[in-house]
């Protein structure tokens, strides 16, 4: 109903039941305990200074003795892939056979101030699969990237391509210069070099403000109220504060790997233009000739579904293979939809090779 046309005792009736709605909610939250961080059991088989490799556990048998590695962002925290029972892309590749282990980079301090990408990728990443390749005995492992963990991947993969059999990326940003991407153009005119030289790491704080307001009204404001609806249902008020706890739980980002990762993708694209050095090592992305599922979200607000589309005609390989999903950013980890196709297409795509 219109609220011009709406009567008084309609009024009435619209803000008592959100009143209700509201004091359920209140006796909801204080009966909440603490929120986890991911559900999935798993085991830590290595750490090396922040970072630690997991290895998740699964009551299915595994059939692809292959094991596979997830790549996260260094800006957000990974139990995103496993944020509840019913919502988590390793739960789900778990049961579709996969053998999946998962790199957590942890919480960077003063003390990592001057790592760089060279140190994410050619040494954190790449120890990772040692560790792999040594523990099954096996040459080649698949490697799974989300987000800027993707673009880490893509990196790894063009300059350690005997170490990857398969390569899966999801909305993971190649060109960084589409006429769509807003986070891009914000940041063009960003004295990067300024900003790390007078902050050393990049508050994480600082950067979630940055991403909620690409969305302001939609992630800072509607978002709050709509809440209301659901206040009355304790496991829906729990899911709403799981998914809070992730989007405020930010690391700090390392200052060198920060202000190389601006300058050369976002500010010089050139991941695009093969220009890309990390350490001694060109990247060159023609050198990417192992299989490729590339995943991107139709509605993405980070990364549009160009800047992921641009691998196709980017790399090497003869065994290119691209899913469109119908949502956004984060929908492709929580939906319902995305648990009913993602990680069965990852798991049937990964046995086929």
């Amino acid at each position: 109903m219109s609220p011009v046309n709406m009567k008084p005792q309609d009024i009435l009736n619209e803000v008592r039941q959100f009143n209700e709605k509201f004091a359920k909610g209140i006796h909801s939250l204080m009966q909440t305990g603490e929120i986890s961080s991911g559900v999935t059991p798993r085991e830590a088989i290595y750490r090396d200074d922040k970072l630690v490799l997991y290895r998740y556990q699964s009551k299915k048998k595994v059939t692809n003795k292959t094991p596979l590695l997830i790549v996260y962002a260094l800006v957000n925290r990974p139990y995103m892939a496993d944020l509840q029972e019913d919502r988590s892309l390793i739960r789900g590749l778990l049961d579709a056979g996969q053998d999946v282990y998962l790199i957590d980079w942890g919480y960077p301090d003063a003390g990592d101030r001057y790592l760089g990408l060279d140190d994410y990728i050619n040494g954190y990443i790449d120890d990772c699969v040692s560790v792999l390749r040594e523990l099954y005995k096996i040459e080649q492992i698949n490697l799974l990237g989300i987000c800027q963990g993707g673009t880490f991947s893509v990196c790894y993969s063009a300059m350690h391509p005997d170490r990857v059999r398969n390569l899966i990326t999801m909305v993971t940003p190649v060109d960084f210069h589409t006429r769509d991407n807003m986070l891009s153009h914000w940041v063009q005119n960003v004295d990067v070099d300024l900003l790390v030289d007078t902050c050393g790491n990049i508050p994480g704080d600082m950067l979630n403000w940055m991403f909620l307001n690409l969305k302001p009204y939609a992630l800072m404001g509607q978002k709050y109220l709509s809440v209301v609806d659901v206040m009355d249902d304790p496991d829906a008020l729990e899911g709403f504060m799981r998914m809070e706890k992730w989007i405020f739980d930010s690391p700090d980002q390392a200052g060198e790997a920060y202000r190389q990762f601006i300058k050369d993708f976002f500010q010089g694209n050139k991941l695009m233009s093969d220009d890309v050095v990390i350490g001694n090592m060109e990247v060159k992305l023609k050198d990417i000739r192992m299989p490729i599922l590339n995943i991107y979200a139709e509605q993405d607000h980070l990364v549009p579904p160009d800047a992921s589309r641009a691998l196709k005609k980017k790399v090497g390989s003869k065994d290119y293979t691209e899913l469109s999903f119908p949502g956004g950013h984060i929908g492709i980890y929580v939906s319902g939809r995305a648990q009913k196709i993602i990680p069965s297409a990852i798991g049937e795509w990964l046995d086929g090779r």
